[in-house]
């Protein structure tokens, strides 16, 4: 293991370092990109192997991130004094470690059973989110359209907790063309439409979810078979309009697993409201 001490903002690794945190652009080209804290390390380490560099703070790290840097002893490590380390890292308070890995080259499913198509979706932590629900929903693969946010951003990641290593994801795709190409039920998540606890989802099924304050797009609107909404509850004084995106994908990714887990009977679901 070979360990570096830098000091110098003008240091070429640093500089690289700088460059993976902060520009989606720099992460396509290289392949690589930043891990921050030990779960997400670990994560890669059990799925895909050793990272390339270890990044720790001056000062004492984590009693946890100590125990995976004995873990990983030859990897090769860098130390930066605490200000330069925090201008990398996404959270306010950081565990003590970071790690530069490749990114994964996931094979896809030619023909998946459940796929997410995320549509212009701009905050990296919801993007996280929503793609650490699609894997814990079962869905096979994620798309993400064109002008969609970097799904390798340090914040992405953070927020996906390590799905980003399991659960294939395809960037810059055509929303139209992949919904004409998909064989199965294609279904866009809008605030009107038929309710969702209404579609037969025991087949392939590919769902649509649209940015955070637009919604679906009317060519996506226009190219998925049919547009669904999650009844919302009300009353005399109140009535909500929506959920957000990503409470809004885990709801209709676990009724379709629901389903498909009781053999797709919709029968019993209560959609009054």
């Amino acid at each position: 293991m070979a360990f570096k001490h830098i000091t110098s903002r003008d240091n070429p690794i640093y500089k690289q370092l700088r460059k993976l945190a902060d520009n989606a652009r720099e992460r396509k080209k290289s392949g690589l990109t930043l891990l921050e804290g030990v779960h997400l390390i670990e994560a890669y380490v059990h799925t895909l192997g050793e990272p390339t560099l270890l990044i720790i703070p001056e000062g004492h790290s984590s009693a946890e991130a100590s125990a995976l840097m004995q873990q990983l002893v030859d990897v090769d490590t860098i130390m930066l004094p605490t200000l330069m380390y925090a201008d990398l890292t996404p959270v306010a308070t950081s565990s003590g470690i970071m790690a530069m890995v490749p990114i994964p080259t996931l094979a896809v499913p030619a023909q998946p059973k459940v796929a997410l198509l995320i549509e212009a979706i701009q905050d990296p932590g919801n993007l996280g989110s929503m793609l650490r629900t699609a894997l814990a929903a079962g869905v096979q693969v994620a798309y993400l359209s064109k002008g969609c946010t970097d799904a390798w951003s340090p914040k992405a990641l953070r927020g996906g907790q390590g799905a980003q290593l399991i659960l294939p994801v395809v960037e810059q795709e055509d929303a139209v063309a992949r919904v004409d190409a998909f064989e199965g039920l294609t279904l866009a998540l809008t605030m009107h439409g038929e309710s969702l606890y209404q579609q037969s989802l025991n087949q392939p099924v590919l769902l649509a979810v649209g940015n955070e304050g637009a919604g679906i797009s009317d060519a996506l609107q226009q190219a998925v078979y049919q547009c669904v909404t999650i009844p919302m509850a009300y009353t005399q004084h109140h009535a909500m309009e929506s959920l957000n995106a990503a409470a809004a994908t885990a709801v209709a990714l676990f009724e379709c697993k629901r389903q498909r887990e009781a053999g797709g009977s919709i029968a019993g679901n209560d959609v009054s409201v």
